[in-house]
């Protein structure tokens, strides 16, 4: 759970989260919140041994606080990793659903545009953005996925290994995307399944227009590198910066 200035969404998020899956270590990555964010992780994680904190020196992005979650739990050999926002728009409820998904599947995705799937309290301007943005995704990237751009997704540790973590440098919502990209090409199993989206009551999105620039660029570029690729007819003639695989 990535946080930046999510003091006043932490503690109940935290407590939701203990509550749905008890069994569950929960980790704290705090990119140096301003707002004290940091420091209470570091008193629920006092209370609770379920809970890690990890710190980083500063905000550095959504990808790059993701990345250094994930390679933590690799390193501390969990079998599956979850990713999900703190600010409340990810229902920990519905997380035992996804959890069990996984049984069948290397990645599950928590998809607000699948039937049964739904968002509370978006304006239409940011739901037509979504829907926009995955399908441009789909489009491009020639993909199934309804829901590529999502937060909220249960990973094996053998799909993190396999998806080369180290590669990424993609942020945002292009950075949902590459991960779920190279699942997919990977040959692994990839389910999406419906989840309910809930606009955030306290803070702000961290969604910006560089962010959105960046996808829309990446996304772009490699579908065009796919395109050249079958072209070609030879995965090494792939032009530099080519789809991730």
């Amino acid at each position: 759970m990535p946080t930046y200035n999510e003091r006043e969404n932490l503690e109940a998020m935290a407590t939701r989260v203990r509550s749905a899956v008890p069994d569950a270590d929960l980790l704290v990555v705090d990119d140096n919140s301003p707002d004290g964010t940091g420091e209470l992780a570091d008193k629920l994680a006092a209370e609770d041994s379920h809970v890690r904190v990890l710190h980083r020196p500063g905000k550095g992005g959504l990808g790059a606080a993701y990345l250094a979650g994930f390679s933590w739990a690799l390193e501390q050999d969990y079998g599956a990793v979850v990713e999900m926002d703190a600010d409340g728009s990810h229902q920990p409820e519905q997380l035992p659903v996804l959890l069990d998904a996984l049984r069948q599947a290397d990645l599950v995705l928590g998809s607000r545009w699948v039937p049964g799937g739904r968002v509370l309290n978006w304006p239409k301007s940011r739901e037509l953005l979504s829907r926009g943005a995955n399908i441009y995704a789909r489009l491009m990237l020639g993909i199934p996925l309804k829901d590529a751009t999502g937060g909220y997704r249960v990973y094996r540790a053998a799909t993190l290994r396999a998806i080369r973590l180290g590669e990424i440098q993609s942020q945002g919502y292009c950075f949902q995307v590459d991960l779920a990209l190279r699942a997919l090409n990977g040959g692994l199993r990839v389910v999406e399944v419906p989840i309910t989206f809930v606009e955030r009551i306290h803070g702000s999105s961290k969604m910006s227009k560089s962010i959105m620039v960046e996808a829309f660029w990446l996304i772009g570029r490699w579908g065009l590198a796919s395109r050249w690729a079958s072209l070609r007819g030879a995965r090494g003639t792939e032009p530099r910066g080519s789809l991730p695989r």
